[in-house]
């Protein structure tokens, strides 16, 4: 899992101060993801008051491998849906509103449950620059979401996309 870090502080550092963040930030963020931690650093100045940093630790859930494995999935079937829940089952009445137009459609389509592996999830979210699920990928590339799909549907717009997609 990669980390990023970003650092608020109220005032320039010094190099001292630098050192607390960096003993700090090894210290404490190394098994924590998405978490902020305020602190006080103190400036060498006697005089002046402690400051406060916040410094947050990202954790990227997309992986190269995680990646290149969703590249293979989405790339390998014509139609996918990243859902909660199957296809037979889903858990989601959003997950259910795709699943209900693909099969209206008969559209051969495959899904994968979102729901058993966090880290797929939270990576899947990065992949597609899209916060929500369901996720419909259509011939390798993102399509939208449930409200995309519904309005993709009415308009006549998936059937045609779906209809080349099958053709190719």
């Amino acid at each position: 899992m990669a980390l990023r870090c970003v650092m608020a502080v109220s005032s320039p550092c010094s190099p001292a101060t630098d050192a607390v963040v960096r003993k700090v930030f090894f210290s404490k963020t190394l098994s924590q993801s998405h978490r902020t931690f305020t602190f006080p650093l103190y400036s060498t100045n006697r005089s002046s008051t402690a400051r406060i940093a916040r410094l947050r630790c990202f954790s990227s859930a997309l992986t190269p491998q995680l990646k290149n494995t969703l590249d293979k999935v989405v790339t390998s079937n014509k139609v996918v849906l990243f859902m909660k829940g199957t296809k037979d089952f889903p858990q989601c009445g959003f997950s259910n509103t795709v699943v209900q137009i693909l099969n209206s459609l008969n559209v051969p389509f495959e899904t994968i449950n979102i729901l058993e592996n966090e880290m797929l999830r939270m990576g899947l979210k990065e992949y597609s620059n899209w916060p929500t699920f369901p996720q419909l990928y259509i011939e390798g590339e993102f399509f939208g979401g449930c409200d995309i799909t519904v309005e993709a549907y009415k308009n006549g717009e998936l059937q045609e996309l779906l209809e080349k997609a099958m053709c190719s």
